[in-house]
């Protein structure tokens, strides 16, 4: 399945996603996903989890997509996880692995996808995400795309030597206006 954004399309994670995935959870992108940890993780270890993963990619209750530029640069990937099937709900874990495709739509392009797949496909009724305070574009993108601030646990995260809140996003289906109406709100438009 293919799914079609202004910036950026979803497509199946495979091969050329798995071939880049040992330099995302080493670089930059990595610290800001996983609040603030900074850890070196081998490539015995992301063959292992991509081993475990392809074994149990049938049983588990998740999405996941690469996150594609349309001249078809894999750039990361979007997961809607931890999906609770009576509770209808789902977390979203994204990673823009390309540091020069930060800030300039890509990611929120890829935002709106999802959550357009989430509740139309997969008709989840809520969907929330995690990060730290310190993220300043995660924080402003959830606000600007109709997420709300739900939660937040002062000082539980150590990055960089310095201790910050971590934030809770989420949205209800009853709240989310739609993707077309969410890309005429933000005026974001395809390039080229």
């Amino acid at each position: 399945m293919k799914i079609e954004g202004l910036l950026v399309d979803l497509v199946p994670l495979g091969e050329r996603f798995n071939a880049l995935e040992h330099r995302w959870e080493n670089g930059e992108a990595a610290f800001w996903g996983d609040v603030g940890d900074r850890q070196f993780v081998s490539l015995a270890v992301v063959k292992r989890r991509q081993e475990e993963r392809a074994a149990r990619k049938d049983q588990e209750l998740h999405s996941g997509f690469g996150i594609q530029a349309k001249d078809g640069t894999p750039i990361g990937l979007f997961v809607v996880g931890d999906i609770k099937p009576h509770l209808r709900l789902g977390i979203l874990g994204v990673q823009i692995g390309e540091p020069q495709y930060w800030g300039g739509g890509y990611g929120t392009d890829a935002l709106l996808l999802i959550v357009d797949y989430a509740f139309d496909w997969l008709d989840l009724r809520r969907l929330w995400l995690v990060t730290m305070s310190l993220n300043a574009r995660v924080t402003r993108q959830m606000e600007k795309v109709g997420f709300a601030l739900e939660a937040r646990q002062r000082r539980a995260t150590l990055a960089d030597g310095a201790w910050h809140d971590l934030l809770f996003y989420g949205v209800q289906r009853e709240e989310w206006p739609g993707r077309e109406a969410m890309i005429e709100r933000l005026g974001l438009r395809a390039q080229g």
